[in-house]
């Protein structure tokens, strides 16, 4: 790494930046698909099948 050392650092600042993000979106994304599917039970049971 001596005689690269500058495209070294940049190669492994954008491992950890990409890495970063990805862990973020994964998880925002879960939380969001948790709160969605949620939302969706709660109307299912308000909008359950027509009494005959």
């Amino acid at each position: 790494m001596s005689n690269h050392w500058f495209w070294n650092s940049i190669a492994l600042l954008s491992i950890v930046w990409y890495s970063t993000i990805t862990i973020y979106v994964a998880i925002r994304g879960s939380f969001d698909i948790r709160h969605m599917l949620d939302r969706l039970k709660e109307t299912a049971g308000e909008n359950g099948p027509p009494a005959e």
